[in-house]
């Protein structure tokens, strides 16, 4: 267990981490002055102490903009998850959380299904319940997952292919499963598809990785398959998009199929083949556990999908 140096931490001003996040953030010293409430020469003298103490230019111009050196880029994480935790700490000294009242952005680590799902339906919730609530989402692939949350870049991820570790914690929210769509004027294909179509058919895949058969790889494997993918990318929407211009058959998630194949006017077809997939779940660390706030938008992400697959189901029905 690391023992805290608190004699040399009090000779160090703590504001000064507070002024690197947020030059970190508007990379402007005009904008991050703003942001802080403060005179842009008192931003300036933040910035000229703190180049003296780390012993690097942390931020230079080029062109028109600034941008992080290497050393500004290795301390953002660290300095993040430092604020992070006194922030959680301060929230919960307070004791207090009010949604309709509270200003505060969560970061969101979301896979690219789930953002599609989730943050459509959470955002028109917050709208309605918190006003002064933001979120501010970003890609939550599998393998950064971990790095994310102990560097405080996001406060929690909704995803799937997660395995966690005794540093998080995590919650499934519902089993993944996956179906396929076509362009009827393009391929002429019976629904349900085939499984010798299926195999038949050249292929658009979701692939997050350097995997030309990305997140559907192990799931071929384990069912003794192989298909001729031509197509991979990391979006749901461009594979959608690339079923509706080619002759392929995309196969997604059976929540994005169904909400969205037939906005494009795709026939959804149940899949051919018995794949095995892991839940989408939410992660979040151990410190941000008892944090109020994090609390309640848990609350908020589990009925948000509740009502998204409700909305689903009643979709299919009409």
């Amino acid at each position: 267990m690391h023992v805290i140096d608190h004699f040399n931490l009090r000779s160090f001003d703590l504001n000064l981490l507070v002024a690197f996040d947020a030059m970190m953030e508007e990379m402007s010293v005009t904008r991050a002055a703003q942001r802080l409430k403060i005179q842009q020469p008192a931003m300036s003298h933040n910035i000229a102490t703190l180049r003296t103490l780390f012993q690097d230019e942390l931020f230079i111009r080029v062109g028109q903009v600034m941008k992080p050196t290497a050393r500004a880029l290795n301390l953002s994480g660290p300095v993040r998850q430092a604020l992070r935790q006194a922030q959680a700490a301060v929230l919960m000294a307070a004791d207090a959380f009010d949604p309709a009242t509270e200003q505060r952005t969560f970061r969101l680590g979301l896979s690219s299904e789930v953002e599609l799902l989730l943050l459509p339906d959470l955002t028109a919730r917050l709208r309605d319940i918190a006003p002064g609530i933001r979120i501010l989402a970003r890609g939550g692939d599998a393998q950064e997952v971990d790095a994310m949350l102990d560097a405080g870049v996001i406060d929690l991820s909704v995803g799937c292919s997660y395995l966690p570790d005794s540093r998080h914690h995590s919650e499934p929210l519902y089993q993944s499963s996956v179906l396929c769509c076509f362009n009827p004027q393009l391929l002429n294909l019976s629904n349900p598809v085939s499984r010798n179509d299926y195999m038949a058919a050249q292929h658009a895949v979701i692939s997050q990785t350097d995997s030309l058969h990305g997140c559907v790889k192990d799931a071929l494997e384990h069912a003794g398959a192989d298909l001729e993918v031509v197509a991979a990318a990391p979006d749901f929407m461009s594979i959608l998009a690339t079923a509706r211009s080619s002759a392929v058959i995309a196969t997604v998630s059976s929540r994005i199929a169904l909400r969205y194949g037939p906005l494009l006017g795709l026939e959804v077809s149940p899949l051919p083949l018995a794949l095995s997939f892991p839940p989408v779940a939410m992660v979040w660390p151990l410190h941000m556990h008892t944090d109020l706030g994090c609390a309640w938008l848990r609350q908020q992400i589990r009925e948000a999908m509740l009502r998204t697959n409700e909305s689903i189901v009643a979709d299919i029905a009409a």
